[in-house]
């Protein structure tokens, strides 16, 4: 499969638990008292629970959670994305679509020579040095889920249509729509070239 770019997610602390109802990314909840919440289930579950269900189960999971739960604010998305720009520039990454919410995160990444797992770790640990170097979190706070996953996109319209589906997150959940400056617009690539030369 010819990769072209990645949809990149993961979830801030406490908030996709291994044993989510929903399903997960995970296989195992290594923490006992955690586990004893429910069965683990990889992947999304085709029929999904009612809201309710998983507002109990992370009321029930909260009080046994070594952290506090993360809600960012608006105010927050900023510094987060801030570190994400810095981050770009260092790595020298191409961003084509961002969503910060208050609960994970989605980024649309064209493909470079590091991979999903260590693009996601990198934007992590910057962001959580600036949040907790700005004492907005405590130091030994984790800010992250330490996992989060990714999706192969491999063709120009999986590209489109994954940056419409990010663009439109904020939207979802009643925030406004994000416009962020280390964000590109997408240009076609590895199919831009083809283009302009049809035009000489």
């Amino acid at each position: 499969m010819t990769v072209l770019a990645h949809h990149l997610v993961w979830t801030a602390y406490g908030t996709w638990l291994g044993n989510d109802p929903r399903g997960s990314g995970s296989r195992h909840v290594y923490t006992p008292a955690l586990a004893a919440l429910g069965e683990v289930h990889y992947g999304r579950r085709r029929i999904q629970p009612k809201r309710q269900v998983v507002h109990e189960f992370y009321q029930e999971a909260e009080s046994r959670l070594q952290f506090p739960i993360i809600c960012f604010s608006e105010q927050q998305f900023t510094v987060i994305a801030a570190a994400f720009a810095e981050t770009i520039r260092n790595r020298h990454y191409t961003c084509y679509a961002c969503a910060i919410m208050p609960d994970h995160v989605h980024l649309v990444i064209r493909k470079h020579r590091d991979t999903a797992e260590e693009m996601i770790e990198y934007f992590q640990v910057g962001s959580r040095q600036c949040l907790r170097s700005r004492e907005i979190m405590p130091h030994d706070h984790p800010v992250w889920t330490l996992k989060g996953w990714h999706v192969f996109l491999d063709s120009t319209a999986a590209v489109r249509g994954r940056i419409r589906y990010v663009e439109g997150n904020p939207q979802k959940d009643g925030l406004p729509q994000q416009t962020w400056p280390f964000v590109v617009p997408y240009d076609n690539w590895p199919f831009h070239k083809m283009k302009l030369n049809r035009k000489r």
